[in-house]
């Protein structure tokens, strides 16, 4: 009885070791990338509710982050799977493996690259400021002491708080002398908030293409002078994740192939009416600013 428990113990072992030998070894070897291969479905964070980057429409999110991300998802070999989570759960990082990587229309900065790697920028936006259309408000001079509505966690906050960092490439503008800054969940509740006839601010800022879409929506909102600032935006990744530098270069190789062909361009097109994919000074956010400073130190301080 016992030599025969020592033998099968012994076969046991070796039984281990020659599958340990043969199975395949993806398991425990294989990178973030090669896992998401694997699974055949790379997951996206996307915000339902930012037109026309991205909007739900009869059930299905759709826009222009969504036809970027699809279409790295097809280069990729995999299928696209949308998640929505707030925005300030993306810009935080250390994402618990809820989702793979963000096309949403996420700006560089110095903060967010302590938490995210990122791509280069699949396309440029300028930050514009915008007023309720029967508010009076013609010139960003207007807006001086006044309330200015925005999303959380976004550039526009940091601009307006005087914290916004964008390394080298870091505007030169500031904002309207004294005033104050409100957050919602996102850059267009703001605007929805004016469209069901509430008052509790003057301006609204977020990117020319939301604004251009709220206007093109019907909402009474006016465009208040030039860009303050351009936004730099990129696909994103948790830092967090040890192995996902294939899956970073990856997705950085396809968007240089999506510059490259033209279909940024395209799909900026379809989306937008122009070509926001090429880069941006900062300079020219600056020469616009200046170019009204004239016509500010006119006004009475106050």
């Amino acid at each position: 009885m016992g030599t025969r428990s020592r033998r099968v113990v012994a076969v046991s072992v070796a039984g281990l070791l020659a599958l340990a030998a043969v199975a395949p070894t993806f398991a425990q070897d294989a990178d973030y990338l090669q896992r998401i291969k694997d699974a055949g479905v790379i997951r996206m964070s996307t915000d339902p509710a930012y037109p026309p980057q991205s909007e739900l429409v009869n059930g299905e999110i759709v826009g222009f982050d969504i036809d970027v991300g699809r279409e790295i998802a097809t280069r990729l070999g995999v299928d696209l799977a949308l998640e929505t989570p707030d925005w300030a759960l993306i810009t935080a990082g250390s994402w618990g493996d809820r989702w793979d990587f963000s096309v949403g229309s996420m700006t560089i900065t110095s903060a967010r690259e302590e938490v995210l790697d990122f791509t280069q920028p699949y396309y440029y936006t300028p930050a514009q400021m915008a007023a309720h259309a029967d508010a009076g408000i013609t010139t960003l001079d207007d807006l001086a002491g006044k309330t200015i509505c925005m999303g959380e966690a976004t550039t526009y906050l940091e601009w307006m708080n005087g914290t916004l960092d964008f390394g080298t490439e870091s505007p030169e503008t500031t904002p309207p002398e004294g005033a104050v800054a409100v957050t919602r969940p996102t850059d267009r509740d703001c605007a929805q908030e004016w469209g069901l006839g509430r008052m509790d601010f003057e301006g609204w800022l977020s990117s020319s293409t939301t604004v251009d879409a709220a206007i093109a929506d019907g909402l009474p909102i006016v465009k208040v002078g030039d860009p303050v600032f351009y936004e730099p935006l990129a696909a994103a990744f948790d830092k967090g994740v040890e192995d996902n530098d294939s899956l970073v270069a990856a997705v950085d190789g396809i968007i240089g192939d999506m510059h490259a062909d033209g279909t940024l361009s395209e799909l900026s097109m379809k989306w937008f009416g122009e070509d926001l994919t090429q880069k941006v000074d900062q300079a020219g956010a600056t020469a616009e600013a200046e170019s009204m400073a004239p016509a500010a130190s006119t006004e009475p301080e106050g």
